[in-house]
């Protein structure tokens, strides 16, 4: 390993038990690092231009480390470069390669920063990433919904409370809340995003330097709605920021969770109505008559993947003000929950696109008693009942209802929003809107 930045001697000898504490402290950093290593040479250009324009930098002299700074991030996507057990974590090889390249030049990269004010930065251009991207799979998810709730608008699908069954539905109203759910989570990721969009670059190590850096600079530079201001709140705000983006993840989530329990459970033979397609199914190793939703199961098991590391991350904020070594593991809480996730959202429009609708099974599964409430209503209008009547009449008259037209009680269920009034369109102008 290279010598650690803050060393106090030059030698790079080791003994075995110093060799053993750089590996608890440290050992997974440069690793973790890989995913927001260019996120990392992107704010030191920032701080680079910032150094220059108070004048620790010539203009040649950040001519030099920029391009110098650009070749490292082609070497590191091409490869060529290695972000390896060599280097203490993504910041010192940043400073060993500049100081490589441009000798005593490179040694100067880190004044008036620190590397905790190097990491806030990095994690917040990573996380306004993983915001974008997730905002984007989530309004991908709401238009194949939307589209499947034009398509299977009038087609049935029984109601259910308490998993028993309750009223007519539509298929065109089960695809539709989901719509409505994902424009939601698009909102919120968004929101997020505007949330954590400030700038930590420049508040060192939490109380600032004797430089009057151009914050303003870097913050413009960086894409940063503004700069957060207080420097022990930067550093109180590690965690918090992770926190928050995994919570709009978290809200995603859940709502894969109840649309992956409602498929596993219509898919099974008791319901029939639904059947996943065979990309998204598995069959057994020992029973040849399975056909399993396993895609579908370990989609409702990313929720539960997601709020480890949210809990990880919670667990360990119980700290007094300022920074402390603890916060070293909110990275990779992090790193791993937003993979989680983008890898489940990622595969949803996909899995919709193959559902096959089992439509005889649906309206087979439609009885006279999910004709109650309507018959109640109907008492209402027709002849002028108390609600509260028309109910304890149908309930002790059982025999008075009859069979009629599932596609036509969901036609006449005309409040807004339900199965004869879906407001298609302004879920579609919501969308839109989000896009």
């Amino acid at each position: 390993m290279t010598q650690p930045l803050w060393s106090k001697t030059a030698e790079d000898s080791q003994t075995i038990l110093q060799k053993k504490i750089t590996q608890f402290m440290s050992g997974n950093d440069v690793i973790l690092d890989r995913q927001i290593f260019v996120y990392d040479i992107q704010a030191s250009q920032a701080h680079a231009e910032g150094l220059e324009r108070i004048g620790v930098f010539s203009p040649k002299e950040l001519t030099q480390i920029k391009r110098a700074l650009l070749e490292l991030t082609e070497h590191f996507l091409s490869s060529s470069f290695v972000l390896d057990d060599r280097f203490e974590d993504g910041h010192s090889a940043i400073e060993w390669y500049l100081t490589e390249e441009l000798g005593e030049l490179g040694k100067k990269i880190h004044t008036g920063r620190s590397r905790n004010d190097q990491v806030s930065v990095a994690t917040r251009l990573y996380c306004r990433d993983a915001l974008t991207k997730l905002k984007k799979q989530c309004l991908a998810i709401a238009e194949s919904c939307l589209t499947l709730a034009k398509k299977h608008e009038l087609d049935i699908l029984p109601g259910y409370t308490h998993l028993q069954r309750a009223v007519v539905s539509s298929w065109g109203m089960w695809f539709a809340s989901f719509a409505e759910a994902f424009c939601d989570n698009a909102s919120d990721a968004n929101n997020t995003y505007h949330l954590i969009n400030c700038n930590p670059l420049g508040t060192a190590a939490g109380y600032g330097v004797n430089l009057q850096l151009d914050r303003d600079h870097t913050t413009q530079v960086l894409g940063f709605n503004r700069k957060q201001i207080n420097p022990i709140y930067a550093q109180n705000s590690r965690g918090k920021i992770e926190l928050q983006v995994l919570s709009s993840y978290k809200n995603a989530l859940l709502d894969i969770r109840r649309m992956a329990w409602d498929l596993s459970l219509f898919s099974t033979a008791e319901y029939d109505f639904v059947q996943v397609g065979d990309d998204f199914s598995t069959g057994s190793s020992i029973m040849p008559n399975k056909h399993n939703p396993d895609a579908v199961e370990l989609m409702r098991a990313s929720y539960a993947q997601l709020v480890g590391s949210y809990n990880e991350i919670e667990s360990l904020l119980s700290l007094p003000s300022g920074y402390q070594r603890d916060l070293q593991n909110t990275k990779g809480a992090l790193l791993r929950g937003v993979s989680t996730a983008q890898q489940c959202l990622e595969l949803v429009p996909d899995l919709l696109g193959t559902l096959t609708i089992n439509h005889q099974q649906c309206e087979q599964a439609v009885e006279a008693s999910m004709f109650a409430t309507d018959k109640a209503v109907e008492l209402v209008i027709e002849e002028s009942m108390p609600f509260r009547d028309a109910y304890r009449h149908i309930k002790h008259n059982y025999d008075e209802l009859e069979s009629r037209s599932a596609v036509e009680s969901i036609k006449q269920r005309v409040s807004p929003g339900s199965c004869g009034n879906l407001m298609l369109q302004e879920i579609s102008e919501r969308l839109e809107n989000l896009i």
